[in-house]
């Protein structure tokens, strides 16, 4: 893997979710990237069980269970505020076991999935994101794989970006904070994923119970 930017695609005006993801697919296919096969972004919000929160009252803190299928072995649990765990898909079986202690959020459920395209060096996969049965909103993942090092390739990735994008290009993912020289990790990815959810969740009229 290399260097990722994930982002949100905002819905055309008068336009559907799907529609809006067609008319980006087609942007890339016009360019002359290939499709190369399909992808899935999944992600379930924990929340600390009642009986461990003692008796001052205190806010529960949040856990995301996530998976991606460019990493079909691997479970990712990212933290509040807190690190990210990397685990084997076993992971979701010990969430089953630590019921009294993490408890799934109602509703909390939600993904991305839809295709990947190679355009040279790049990868971009373009997703319609789901709460249950209903659209809420699209992502754009593009990756630059011959990097690992976020600050060799920041301009050179975003600018391919604006290729498609248009006014709609992301600024550099805030990941990093200050250490931009740093290794890229597949779990800066799922942290701007993290992100990304949360934001669409907020987007929502109604609140998701345990979600803040």
């Amino acid at each position: 893997m290399g260097v990722t930017c994930v982002s949100q695609m905002p819905v055309a005006e008068g336009k559907s979710v799907q529609q809006t993801v067609e008319l980006l697919t087609r942007e890339l296919e016009m360019l002359g990237a290939e499709k190369q096969g399909t992808f899935c972004v999944d992600d379930e919000t924990y929340h600390t069980a009642a009986s461990t929160l003692g008796s001052q009252g205190q806010a529960g803190k949040l856990m995301y269970v996530m998976h991606n299928s460019e990493y079909p072995l691997s479970c990712f649990a990212l933290f509040e505020n807190g690190p990210c765990l990397v685990a084997d898909t076993n992971f979701d079986v010990l969430m089953v076991k630590l019921k009294g202690f993490f408890q799934s959020a109602k509703a909390s459920k939600i993904e991305t999935r839809g295709t990947r395209y190679q355009y040279y060096d790049f990868l971009v996969k373009v997703g319609t994101v789901t709460m249950g049965p209903s659209a809420r909103g699209i992502s754009v993942e593009g990756e630059y794989g011959p990097s690992v090092v976020a600050s060799d390739c920041w301009s050179l990735l975003l600018e391919f970006l604006q290729s498609f994008l248009g006014s709609n290009t992301p600024g550099a993912p805030t990941v990093f904070g200050n250490r931009h020289d740093a290794v890229y990790s597949p779990a800066d990815t799922m942290l701007q994923y993290m992100g990304l959810f949360n934001k669409i969740r907020r987007q929502q009229q109604g609140p998701v119970a345990g979600i803040r």
